[in-house]
């Protein structure tokens, strides 16, 4: 088989597992996980064959894997459906199969067969029936929708298809964060999340539609790797002079990217979808989704940066880009300090590290990062089912105990090291390589890559920015690992908290594995005592997706010295300031930042703001404006102006036409009728013998007429 016809393959197991789970299993918990970990299963094979050829092509840069059929007729031609998996594609696709599979298995331990984390959860759901949890089955269809919706993504080679997956993907993070429906909070999160992230859908839509306008195409190939077209776009001017049509194109698809990977100021809507069960935050939230915002610029890397020569001035498109991604990895790093909910620091780190991707796009670093996309999928996946596995051990101590506290509050743990200490040296190994401990994790080698092109290249704001949020993120990752594992538990849950069951266990394992091995592939030529060694594979591969191979940056000990400098510093201080928290004892930052605190806790007041500034207004525009003068005074006014005005016609028609003339018309007629029946009626006596004698008097008058008459 042809490896293009297997590439055509990978997205079809998901979306197969998803109607029949819908249309037949639903009904079956066991077997309803077993179609949809069986299916990823098939799509994990099916992509790792598709990576494994894909790593051994010569010149896959060049000549990458492609087919494509005809989609939607444009009258003499026609848009083409099709795949393609270049260096960019594998890399993807590895790590999403890997995730998603992971993230499969561990779903079946994490929902127990259904039973809600928390019994407020289970308010307002459909009732079982038969003791069957109807949500289970739900959860594993979603998440194989969402899978299909991420793979097709990935193997696109039209930015219309890619649209296509995006979409999906995004129906699938409304419907996971809000899966416990019968919540408020849980309501209101995907609400939240599916307004904010349209936002930039709809910008990223109106880039595509000016694309298509400006080259007739949305075919990567055509465009990307098509010197002739992206020279026409860069030297044709756009509707905004200080940028060309390359520029504005990839400004609007970069929207699309802050909506998606929760970027400044569109990022508000990624910690409150915490509210999803855990195993959705991994896949949606962290490893894979906002990825897909990531993804997108990189996939359109030279669009974004047409025009732009390495070592040369950013262009204007690329300026916005590194700082909305510098500002928003800072941003976030400063209200992760400050918060207690354990899946909500990691939230904000996903914030803060997909700013270091973005950055890192805006300042021209596509190796770099490429490189952290691809660690950052694997150890914040393995952070946040983690902190599943930890927010399950709590609650069997909540039950246990009976103690009422809030079991993903880090302040209400403790000691846990002892208690999981499987879930404790995964969440070591993720928590490290979000630090970037040096040397050992992957996190490390993608971070220092994005550091030292920064400084390289001479993008010193975008350095220091970078490094101090670095630095905070090495604290509040220490910050989190002391308040959870170490020190002796601070509540009676924390005491009686117990080891997840191995299907959780499993994936955290695999997980970790990729949170060190990842980074080894992409180690910088030139590294002391290592560089030499470890061919730098990683850059030498993922170059080949570019028309131009990009340099790789020479060794300089400053962001080196720099890098591990912030990662063990802020390691240390945070172990200091946190090793002895006591139960029932307040942050130690709190007295230290003062009123800070109460800002950086409250998210800077964003989601106040913008309830300030656009939903209480849109709320009033929409009351006020909209329904009481525009739908009650003009639409209904108008339309009961109709209603009145057909009335009267219609009384007028029945008054003067339908009853005298119609109706009138009809019963003369019909009287008349009756009239001429009871006339002739006297005629009809019913003897046979009168009516012959009539025949025959006919006919002898006709007979007389015919034989007499007529000349």
């Amino acid at each position: 088989m042809q490896i293009e016809t297997l590439i055509w393959l990978i997205p079809l197991p998901p979306i197969l597992a998803f109607f029949t789970i819908v249309l037949g299993t639903n009904r079956n918990n066991r077997l309803s996980h077993i179609i949809a970990i069986g299916s990823m299963v098939v799509s994990w094979g099916l992509a790792m064959v598709v990576f494994f050829n894909a790593v051994t092509t010569e010149g896959l840069g060049h000549h990458p894997f492609h087919s494509s059929i005809a989609w939607i007729p444009t009258g003499d031609t026609a848009l083409r459906i099709g795949v393609l998996i270049d260096p960019l594609g594998a890399l993807a696709l590895f790590f999403v199969a890997w995730t998603c599979l992971a993230i499969f298995l561990y779903s079946v331990g994490y929902n127990n067969y259904g039973k809600p984390r928390d019994p407020e959860d289970r308010a307002g759901l459909p009732p079982r029936a038969g003791g069957i949890e109807p949500m289970y089955a739900r959860f594993f269809a979603f998440i194989s929708l969402f899978a299909f919706g991420m793979l097709t993504l990935v193997i696109s080679d039209n930015l219309l298809l890619l649209f296509v997956g995006w979409e999906i993907m995004g129906l699938c993070s409304y419907l996971l964060i809000g899966f416990w429906y019968g919540k408020p909070s849980a309501r209101d999160a995907m609400i939240k999340a599916f307004m904010t992230t349209r936002v930039g859908d709809v910008f990223m839509l109106l880039g595509l539609v000016y694309l298509y306008s400006a080259t007739g195409t949305l075919s990567y190939r055509e465009i990307l790797y098509n010197e002739h077209v992206l020279g026409m776009l860069t030297n044709t001017p756009s509707v905004i002079p200080a940028l060309s049509t390359a520029g504005l194109i990839g400004l609007l698809l970069f929207i699309g990217t802050v909506g998606k990977s929760a970027q400044w100021p569109l990022h508000v809507w990624l910690p409150d979808a915490m509210e999803g069960p855990t195993p959705v935050s991994a896949m949606i939230h962290a490893a894979t989704m906002v990825s897909a915002g990531v993804y997108l610029i990189l996939r359109f890397f030279p669009l974004i940066t047409a025009g732009w020569h390495e070592g040369g001035p950013l262009t204007p498109t690329m300026l916005v880009i590194s700082f909305i991604g510098a500002f928003t990895a800072l941003f976030a790093a400063t209200i992760a300090l400050a918060q207690n909910d354990i899946k909500r620091v990691l939230a904000y780190s996903t914030i803060s590290q997909l700013g270091f991707m973005v950055a890192a796009v805006g300042i021209g670093a596509y190796v770099a990062a490429a490189f952290h996309l691809i660690t950052h999928a694997f150890f914040k996946a393995l952070l946040f089912l983690g902190s599943g596995s930890v927010i399950h051990g709590v609650e069997h101590g909540v039950q246990h105990t009976n103690e009422h506290i809030d079991a993903q509050d880090m302040f209400n743990m403790g000691g846990l090291r002892k208690k999981m200490p499987v879930t404790f040296v995964t969440f070591l190994i993720g928590g490290f390589a979000l630090s970037g401990f040096p040397l050992i994790t992957a996190g490390f080698w993608s971070k220092d890559e994005i550091l030292a092109d920064a400084f390289a290249h001479g993008h010193l704001a975008v350095f220091i920015t970078l490094a101090l949020a670095a630095f905070l993120t090495a604290f509040y990752t220490m910050r989190q690992i002391t308040l959870t594992f170490l020190g002796e538990p601070r509540t009676k849950a924390a005491e009686h908290a117990h080891e997840s069951v191995w299907t959780m266990t499993l994936p955290l394992i695999v997980l970790s594995f990729f949170a060190i091995a990842a980074g080894w592939v992409g180690i910088p030529e030139g590294f002391p005592a290592i560089g030499g060694i470890i061919p730098n594979w990683f850059h030498d591969f993922i170059s080949g997706t570019l028309l131009e191979h990009p340099q790789a940056v020479a060794f300089n000990p400053v962001p080196l010295i720099v890098s591990i400098g912030v990662a063990l510093g802020g390691l240390l201080l945070g172990w200091l300031v946190y090793r002895r928290v006591p139960a029932g004892g307040e942050d130690p930052v709190k007295k230290l930042l003062g009123p800070i605190y109460s800002v950086l806790r409250n998210k800077y007041y964003f989601d106040e703001l913008y309830s300030a500034v656009i939903v209480r207004p849109a709320y009033w525009f929409a009351e006020t404006f909209v329904y009481r003068w525009i739908d009650r005074g003009v639409i209904d006014g108008f339309l009961h102006w109709v209603g009145r005005t057909s009335l009267r016609i219609g009384d007028f028609l029945r008054n003067s036409i339908d009853l005298p003339i119609v109706n009138g018309g009809a019963d003369f007629i019909g009287e008349g009728v009756k009239k001429s029946g009871k006339t002739a009626r006297v005629i009809q006596t019913g003897r046979v013998q009168e009516y012959l004698i009539i025949g025959m008097v006919f006919v002898g008058i006709v007979l007389s007429y015919i034989l007499v008459l007529r000349p």
